[in-house]
């Protein structure tokens, strides 16, 4: 990955920028990292704005691609300011690739494809209680440990899966499906709030926790709830149980991750390591503050 700054040698031995994954695909989530700074750093990767989240030792910004996003170079731009130093401005380059997302033919229930004006009513209802649950204000993470899996990845549908519902309509997969009988554990996938605990008509008993950040878990198809709104979890409690209701051929836990109003990919999320730094985006001494 190329990266070009211009760093006085003290900050160069002060501060650090980690970008997590350095090659990434449409729908992922990108974490940015800096390490060595006290005042808070501002930036972009290509069109989105960081917002940095202050972490022991810096501060972190997690960003989520679009699935439209386009394939290629996409630049990153962190302002530093370090202490007794004028702001400093390193670059680097995040690779986006093709996804490869694979396509699929589901047979679904004439009633979750043709509802009733009663159950479109429902809809809209289940939509206002999940955009409520979505509006909070951003804040440092609720977590300290990376995140775990809900449940064993046996996964059914991976995330981004192009879709042709009963033939014609088509449709992607903003989560990830996790196999599992009905009444397996499913446990929340790290520490965070509950926001929404709700029988919804299309993803039927549904389990949101926000972890911070605007950062959430979501949980669909319960045949249980554990939690109730409000309670705080810890990474691995257990939150419900694996079912089948809502809009569903069969037992199984649909997981999803939204990030400051986007869906993005749950593997990508696992995958970053916040509390573990990774090697730093090169630079180019000598010094010219900026």
């Amino acid at each position: 990955m190329a990266a070009v700054a211009v760093i006085s040698a003290l900050v160069l031995q002060v501060a650090s920028v980690h970008l997590q994954p350095g090659v990434a695909r449409p729908g992922d989530a990108v974490l940015v990292t800096v390490l060595g700074v006290t005042k808070q750093p501002s930036g972009t990767l290509g069109p989105q704005t960081l917002d940095f989240l202050p972490v022991a030792d810096g501060f972190q910004a997690l960003v989520a691609l679009s699935v439209e996003a386009q394939l290629g170079p996409r630049a990153l731009t962190v302002e530093l300011v370090p202490d007794g130093e004028t702001e400093t401005t390193l670059s680097g380059t995040l690779e986006i690739v093709e996804p490869g997302w694979p396509r699929r033919e589901l047979k679904v229930a004439r009633k979750f494809t043709s509802p009733s004006k009663a159950e479109q009513l429902r809809s809209a209802r289940d939509q206002k209680a999940f955009s409520d649950a979505f509006d909070v204000e951003l804040e440092p993470w609720l977590f300290t440990d990376d995140f775990v899996w809900p449940r064993p990845p046996d996964i059914t549908a991976p995330f981004g899966d192009l879709r042709l519902i009963n033939g014609k309509k088509n449709s992607q997969h903003f989560g990830m499906d996790l196999d599992g009988d009905t009444g397996a554990d499913i446990v929340a996938s790290n520490a965070g709030e509950v926001v929404l605990v709700r029988d919804c008509f299309a993803s039927g008993n549904t389990v949101l926790v926000h972890h911070g950040g605007r950062l959430f878990t979501a949980y669909f198809h319960l045949s249980k709830f554990d939690v109730k709104e409000g309670d705080r979890v810890k990474p691995g409690q257990r939150l419900g149980r694996v079912g089948k209701t809502g809009r569903v051929t069969g037992p199984h836990l649909h997981f999803g991750v939204k990030l400051d109003g986007r869906w993005v990919d749950p593997a990508s999320v696992l995958r970053l390591r916040f509390f573990e730094a990774t090697r730093p985006l090169p630079v180019s001494a000598p010094a010219n503050g900026g």
